[in-house]
């Protein structure tokens, strides 16, 4: 009876670490995918304006070139 009442508090313990490295290592996972969102927006973004300007460039190139 002694073993039991001391492995149940030990194993609350180690229940609570797993859950609480769980939710760090869930909270971690999160931010880093908010940051690659944003760099793959921003790679996006810097394509389309590069499209734009080159589009642009092409056009006052060749006036008589219709894009649209």
């Amino acid at each position: 009876m002694i073993t039991r009442t001391k492995t149940r508090p030990l194993a609350r313990f180690f229940l609570t670490l797993a859950l609480m490295t769980g939710c760090a290592a869930g909270l971690s996972a999160c931010n880093t995918m908010r940051g690659a969102g944003q760099d793959v927006s921003s790679i996006g973004h810097d394509v389309s304006n590069g499209a734009n300007g080159t589009q642009q460039a092409w056009h006052n190139a060749q006036p008589s070139a219709a894009t649209h």
